[in-house]
């Protein structure tokens, strides 16, 4: 039997995304995504030390499908390659934007606002989705020695694969709690995240690994 894993100071808990707006009764709702909260309190007390981020979108964004007079889930071409349009979702200050009322994490030491840029989307919490503008997250967890990144949050199928995709590029060592994760599946991508995920060794576990 697999002995139970220990976080050290070198490992960070980085939780996505989990606001209202993601929920169900918001307005870009994960299935379940509610569920993943108490997992992730439960997952956090097992950390000293955990980031969340937060998207952060300004009125108008570029991913909003009535930005272009469009039907969410269309595509369109940005300047960067091509973009899904959503609903418009966590708009800055707004109840949908908020953190989950239930997440209770209090020791976290990094809210990440990421998406306040008009006009690029922003799944990962590393980049933009111009794949070039970065967020300083990277800097941030090297500056404080961190190595090991555990990811959970919303969605499984975008922002936390770009994130833990981009972590690993960035040479930290990540690993997805997928039953800690929930995915919202737009054309077979929670499979392609799967098979991303086998073909770039980013590990995956549940949150039993920790018992």
């Amino acid at each position: 039997m697999r002995p139970s894993i220990q976080p050290s100071a070198g490992d960070v808990l980085l939780v996505v995304d989990l606001q209202n707006d993601f929920c169900p009764g918001g307005r870009l709702a994960v299935p379940h995504g509610d569920e993943a909260v108490a997992l992730i309190n439960r997952l956090a007390a097992r950390f000293e030390h955990v980031v969340l981020t937060q998207d952060w979108h300004p009125r108008g964004h570029l991913s909003f499908a009535s930005t272009h007079g469009r039907a969410p889930f269309e595509m369109i071409e940005a300047s960067y390659g091509p973009q899904i349009l959503w609903p418009d979702h966590c708009v800055q200050d707004t109840p949908g934007a908020a953190l989950h009322k239930n997440l209770h994490i209090p020791h976290a030491e990094l809210i990440l606002r990421k998406g306040f840029r008009r006009g690029i989307d922003s799944y990962s919490a590393f980049f933009e989705n111009d794949r070039m503008t970065p967020t300083g997250l990277a800097g941030y967890l090297r500056e404080r020695g961190f190595s090991r990144i555990f990811i959970a949050g919303l969605a499984f199928d975008f922002c936390v694969r770009y994130s833990a995709e981009d972590a690993k590029a960035h040479g930290f060592s990540a690993v997805v709690i997928e039953d800690a994760c929930r995915a919202i599946d737009v054309g077979g991508s929670t499979e392609a995240t799967r098979k991303s995920f086998a073909e770039g060794r980013i590990e995956t576990l549940m949150t039993e690994a920790f018992a």
